[in-house]
């Protein structure tokens, strides 16, 4: 059985962000990129587990790997503990943003994009 990756997109140049993803077994691989400069910024593996807090709940342990001199890896993280938690599949996630002299709102604009990315393809996912 052939799987087909999926791509979702949230908002307008140059905050414009795709979330791309794709089964493997029962794992899933997702790239977020987007910004005038995509590229590979950080990975995120991720595992669910039950919650430290309540063993009834589904969290995650997320490990990152950032590339020198990138901001993604808390991003990053973030993205695939909560696709880990909610789907509860092994995710792995990489992430790459880049807008030449962004400002803070434009980093509000991109995070808030990946947010609205992030629940469209939750809502892909979840039956």
């Amino acid at each position: 059985m052939k799987e087909e990756m999926i791509t979702f997109a949230e908002g307008n140049e140059p905050y414009k962000v795709e979330i791309s993803a794709l089964l493997v077994g029962d794992d899933l691989v997702v790239i977020v990129r987007g910004g005038e400069a995509p590229h590979v910024g950080a990975v995120a593996v991720s595992i669910p587990r039950p919650s430290l807090a309540n063993a009834e709940e589904i969290s995650s342990s997320t490990s990152v790997f950032t590339l020198v001199g990138h901001k993604e890896d808390e991003l990053a993280k973030a993205m695939a503990g909560k696709i880990a938690a909610t789907l509860k599949r092994n995710v792995v996630l990489t992430t790459g943003i880049h807008v030449d002299n962004i400002s803070g709102e434009g980093i509000k604009t991109v995070e808030n994009n990946c947010r609205k990315a992030l629940e469209k393809l939750l809502m892909h996912y979840t039956p």
